[in-house]
């Protein structure tokens, strides 16, 4: 087997995985409208990465991993505990602040770090080449544990999406929901980057979303469909020499793009063939 036919096998594989449970996470975080939230815990995990770098360690070690989780951890909690009482701020404005603020401290702590523009490029972009047998079978052993997790509680946090307010200490349940997110942001940034991380948990759950309203379909749908974005994406990536994580985002996009008509089709032919079978009053 050549290097690239493994390396390609390898990608596959890791993606394979992190579909699966960002999936899961983006339908919560969508149907509880807080869009923003992985961003603001995927730049966390930069800013983390790059401290780390600035102090002498290097980027995507497995120390540079434990900066990461620290500062999502704080983000994690922040996200948990900010949240305003009053209607007339929404609790995606906070987010925005937090995003905006987690972005500019990384764009300031750049500066002052040798080849800085080089590293924000990367954890914008990341880095696939990265990826390995041992970082697969990391990545694939946490995600086993969380989606394990969260299937014993699953009905604490699809409460929690579905009927805000039902649960006791329900911040406290927020902040596992977001550390859970962190995590899986913390493994996935630094090989796939901010804005792929991101692609990742958003796309495929709003795909599944303008289809079905069950959990599980909704998991298998959003899965598939990113699943078979992301392989269009990888052959584009190689065949044409573009890089990884932008043509991976591209391709989820286009994804979701196509799924708004056809949605529309499938739905207005669902209704008009329930007229059809409407009874006729005289």
């Amino acid at each position: 087997m050549s290097e690239a036919v493994r390396l390609f096998l390898l990608q596959i594989s890791l993606i394979a995985v992190v579909l699966v449970l960002h999936t899961y996470i983006g339908l919560h975080i969508i149907r509880r409208t807080l869009i923003f939230s992985d961003l603001v815990l995927d730049q966390l995990a930069a800013f983390g990465a790059l401290v780390g770098v600035m102090v002498g360690i290097n980027y995507a070690s497995p120390v540079s991993y434990v900066f990461a989780f620290i500062a999502v951890i704080v983000g994690a909690f922040l996200l948990a505990v900010l949240n305003p009482r009053s209607r007339a701020i929404p609790r995606e404005a906070v987010i925005g602040i937090l995003y905006a603020m987690a972005l500019v401290v990384s764009l300031l702590l750049t500066d002052k770090i040798k080849n800085g523009q080089a590293l924000v490029e990367k954890t914008l972009s990341g880095y696939l080449l990265w990826v390995n047998g041992s970082l697969v079978a990391v990545t694939a052993g946490v995600y086993i544990i969380l989606i394990v997790f969260h299937y014993c509680l699953r009905h604490r946090f699809i409460t929690l999406a579905e009927s805000p307010g039902a649960l006791k200490n329900e911040k406290l349940w927020d902040f596992l929901l977001f550390t859970t997110q962190g995590i899986v942001t913390v493994l996935i940034v630094p090989i796939a980057g901010v804005l792929l991380a991101y692609a990742f948990l958003m796309i495929p759950a709003a795909i599944a979303t303008l289809f079905t309203k069950k959990w599980i379909p909704a998991v298998a749908l959003g899965w598939t469909v990113g699943f078979g974005a992301c392989l269009l994406g990888l052959f584009s990536s190689y065949h044409f020499s573009l890089p990884y994580g932008p043509t991976l985002v591209l391709c989820m996009g286009a994804a979701f793009v196509g799924a708004m008509p056809l949605q529309y089709v499938i739905f207005r032919r669902g209704r008009t063939k329930k007229k059809g079978l409407e009874p006729c009053h005289s």
